[in-house]
């Protein structure tokens, strides 16, 4: 009887969380879902309650009390084998230069880009199995100075920097940044109001290429999906 596996997925109620919610529940995996819209995570859990098992609880990961009820939900699932740290916010749009960037908005970025993630991290570190595998969802912004991706492209650095070192203090681990690539999703559309982004691939295409590197046994670091989706063919 094949082990069963469980993955904690934060903003799973679309864009690019839903669809890997949707990989995994095919996959078999157990499901620990959370987003704040509660409507839709619900159409999304009943969804995916006919292929596997899912719990899911709606709320705000900048609340420590929400994520300490994740962690709660890990404990009853005897335990997390990977967590996807999906949830997160662009800022304001358009997306304004340096020089005019509102500081207040700015906080609030680092605030769910940054905190939030290593806040569940730390709420959920006791329920990681040995072995489990953190994905932090990262950006080509963290890394490339694109004009007006400022605020966001610092906010991932951050994360990229912040994994690495969770990464350097915990061998036991496997803890990987990743940048899925451009899709079609709402906070794209936000970066580029009034513009046409159908060209994107949407976040389904980027599936195969996580499950690849969940299901592989590649060490801690950064990946960039797009690179990994020659890899997927085996694992398809």
């Amino acid at each position: 009887m094949k082990a069963q596996k469980t993955a904690l997925i934060t903003g799973a109620s679309k864009g690019l969380g839903r669809a890997l919610a949707r990989g995994l529940a095919a996959r078999e995996w157990n499901l620990i879902l959370t987003a704040r819209d509660e409507m839709q995570l619900r159409i999304i859990r009943d969804e995916l309650a006919q292929k596997t098992h899912v719990a899911a609880i709606a709320g705000d990961v900048n609340d420590p009390a929400h994520r300490e009820a994740l962690a709660v939900l890990a404990r009853g699932h005897a335990g997390l084998d990977l967590v996807i740290n999906n949830a997160g916010t662009l800022g304001p749009s358009p997306l304004p230069p340096i020089f005019d960037y509102p500081l207040e908005e700015l906080s609030l970025v680092f605030t769910s880009n940054v905190i939030a993630p290593l806040g569940l991290i730390q709420s959920v570190r006791r329920e990681l199995k040995p072995g489990a595998r953190i994905i932090n969802v990262s950006s080509d912004a963290a890394v490339n100075a694109y004009p007006g991706w400022g605020g966001y492209g610092a906010s991932k650095a951050a994360l990229e920097q912040a994994s690495a070192v969770l990464a350097a203090e915990n061998p036991g681990l496997t803890v990987n940044w990743v940048d899925p690539g451009d899709m079609r999703t709402d906070m794209h559309q936000a970066a580029y109001p009034g513009e046409d982004i159908s060209d994107r691939p949407l976040p389904e295409t980027r599936v195969p290429g996580f499950i690849a590197l969940i299901e592989s046994d590649l060490p801690s670091g950064r990946y960039s999906i797009p690179d990994l989706i020659p890899a997927a063919l085996e694992v398809a």
